[in-house]
């Protein structure tokens, strides 16, 4: 659309124009939704013409749902913060009965309830018991304790999936008993939700969410208290393998009393508890476990993800290092999860003290990854998930979406390039190319981490967002992208780069643009068989865009110089033949305006509005020659006049 055009559109507001103002304040003031009611009400009062009134409703319907779109993008952004402080608190030294606190206090608030509540099983006297409850009046209801299988939360448990009631005492799917029914009753509850906290396939406790009054829980409440459920599960776990080390350490302190007079080994066990304790307070990883057991010892001890296999499942089941020929190794494991192995190198003769040390080594190492684990695990999801917004443009704000991204370290105002990313092997079954896609968007976001980017799974592959550094190309990226991503997944990855962009906080749509221009590359390396390659627009030119698999010439057409020939469309001009003779006089002006039989300043004065409406780089070569291009096509797919 033309600049005058825009004036004339904009010049003259009509009644649909002043029914909107007073909506839009109270949109801009975040007034309540009984407040959009007014103006409709005041113009009735006033007698006002009926097509004010039919378009005051209009746009009261309209700034209603704005405003609820708005509610809904402050309450997702809510909870994603709320979940990412939480995952914050896991990877940090909080105790875990503080942890538990602030769950159930961001789940109350989230979800807007009355009460919540946790609940844990006590495998002592086979009940659950209350462990934290937020909200509640009755001390009756926070000393329950509850028989496997009783109540709402039994059938939670013995399920393990997430259940909902409306109205407790009505319900009949659950086994209701005298205790508990009164202590609900004390607290006045009506509607229920609970939701399983698990550990592996083992249902430890329940996280509750309750109303004094009756309430529909939606799908998306149920899914983000599982979420915080998760999350209390892995601090629980945590807390439990930290226990398990202290107890451990605890444990070498007394030895070290006993046997004081054996003070080489003493003094050995009190170095390596030292040493521990320093790498887990200061955040050092299992290699740095291995070198500090390494110098105690006096060997060489190692982290292996597969060692031999029948030592590992003899030390699993017996919980001490075992020897296997002239080594010994520890199983690395956390619950029911095998993480590795401690082996420790050509030391067949090993003291009680050393092989405790060894098996304490590798309980630090196992608490060490898990850690790890839950901390990048909670990045990878909430990086996708931003990156997920930046490409649907589901957040508009500028200021919050540079808040998120500078959490993760990342700088949305920096020059990146948006590359398109998928393994080109095919699995013999879905289960494995599933697998092969989750390796893939996991290695893509420990790079995007490392790199201060951002990475999603989208569309059967991977996407990511990583800042183009000085000096560098989104063609070197796109091959550097995918060497490393190939090498980590033991698979061909292609990689398509779009353009440098910039100011994507300002503008999300750019993500998208760079994206869809991202997948061309992509598409268009696979279908010239370089498959493991990375390559960006700039390789192509104008081919990426016809090597796509629908073809889309009129859409090359349109983004090329669609904008001139809508330009004569409207007004009758003759820039698209001006264009034509411009390029066929060798693009001089002089011999054009022969061709055409016009002045030469008016050649310059079509040019000129060329210039406008194309860009001012529309006469470089790489744009000339699209453009010659799309005159081409253009001319061909346009019937000849009679």
């Amino acid at each position: 659309m033309s600049r005058d055009h825009l004036k004339g559109a904009t010049a003259a507001p009509g009644p649909a124009h002043d029914a909107d103002a007073p909506f839009l304040e109270l949109l801009a003031r975040g007034a309540a939704a009984e407040a959009y009611d007014r103006p409709v009400l005041l113009a009735r009062a006033e007698g006002g013409p009926g097509e004010r009134i039919a378009a005051l409703e209009h746009a009261k319907l309209l700034a209603l749902r704005v405003r609820s779109e708005l509610e809904g993008r402050r309450r997702r952004e809510a909870e994603l913060s709320a979940l990412f402080e939480t995952a914050h608190d896991l990877a940090g030294p909080r105790d875990v009965d503080a942890v538990l606190q602030a769950i159930v206090q961001r789940a109350r608030s989230l979800l807007g309830t009355d009460i919540a509540y946790l609940s844990l099983h006590d495998p002592a006297r086979g009940d659950t018991y209350m462990r934290v409850t937020e909200g509640s009046v009755a001390a009756r209801f926070q000393q329950l304790r509850l028989g496997m299988g009783e109540g709402l939360g039994g059938l939670v448990a013995q399920t393990a999936r997430p259940y909902v009631t409306d109205d407790y005492f009505r319900d009949d799917r659950f086994r209701h008993t005298t205790t508990i029914d009164a202590g609900v009753r004390d607290e006045g509850l009506v509607a229920i939700l609970g939701v399983p906290l698990m550990l592996g396939p083992h249902v430890i406790g329940v996280l509750f969410a309750a109303d004094r009054r009756a309430r529909v829980f939606e799908r998306e409440q149920i899914a983000l208290l599982g979420s915080f459920a998760a999350l209390a599960a892995a601090a629980i776990d945590t807390a439990n393998l930290l226990t398990e080390t202290r107890s451990a350490l605890a444990g070498l302190e007394r030895a070290n009393e006993i046997i004081r007079d054996r003070s080489a080994v003493i003094e050995r066990a009190s170095e390596v508890h030292d040493r521990l304790a320093e790498l887990v307070l200061r955040g050092g990883g299992v290699h740095d476990v291995a070198a500090a057991v390494s110098q105690v010892l006096d060997g060489t001890v190692e982290f292996l993800e597969t060692a031999p296999a029948a030592a590992v499942a003899a030390s699993r089941a017996e919980g001490h290092a075992v020897r296997h020929g002239h080594d010994w190794i520890a199983a690395v494991a956390a619950g029911g999860e095998l993480l590795g192995a401690l082996v420790l190198r050509g030391h067949p003769d090993l003291d009680p003290v050393d092989q405790r040390t060894l098996e304490r080594a590798a309980m630090v190492t196992s608490l060490l990854l898990l850690a790890r684990r839950s901390a990048a695990e909670a990045e990878q999801r909430v990086r996708g998930e931003l990156l997920d917004d930046l490409l649907e443009a589901r957040d508009r704000d500028p200021r919050l979406l540079r808040e998120r991204a500078t959490r993760l370290h990342a700088d949305l105002d920096a020059t990146h390039v948006v590359l398109a990313a998928r393994l080109d092997a095919a699995a013999p079954d879905a289960d494995q190319e599933a697998a092969a896609r989750r390796r893939l968007w996991s290695a893509a976001s420990h790079l995007a981490a490392t790199r201060h980017g951002l990475a999603a799974a989208r569309d059967g592959g991977t996407v990511l967002l990583l800042p183009l550094e000085h000096g560098d190309t989104a063609t070197e990226l796109a091959r550097r992208t995918a060497l490393h991503l190939g090498t980590a997944v033991h698979e061909a990855v292609t990689v398509g780069a779009s353009a440098p962009v910039r100011g994507l906080a300002a503008d999300p749509d750019r993500v998208v643009a760079a994206y869809a221009e991202g997948r061309r590359c992509l598409d268009a390396l696979r279908l010239l068989g370089r498959s493991g390659d990375g390559a960006a627009a700039e390789d192509f030119g104008f081919l990426g865009l016809l090597l796509a698999g629908d073809r889309d010439v009129a859409g090359f057409v349109e983004r090329t110089m669609g904008r001139v020939v809508a330009y004569d469309e409207r007004r009758g001009t003759d820039l698209v033949r001006t264009l034509d003779a411009y390029f066929a006089s060798g693009m001089s002006p002089a011999r054009t305006k022969d061709e055409l039989h016009v002045h030469v300043n008016t050649v310059a004065q079509r040019l000129e509005r060329v210039g406008r409406l194309l860009g001012d780089d529309w006469q470089s070569p790489a744009r000339a020659l699209e453009i010659q291009l799309a005159l081409r096509l253009h001319r061909l797919a346009t019937p000849a006049p009679h």
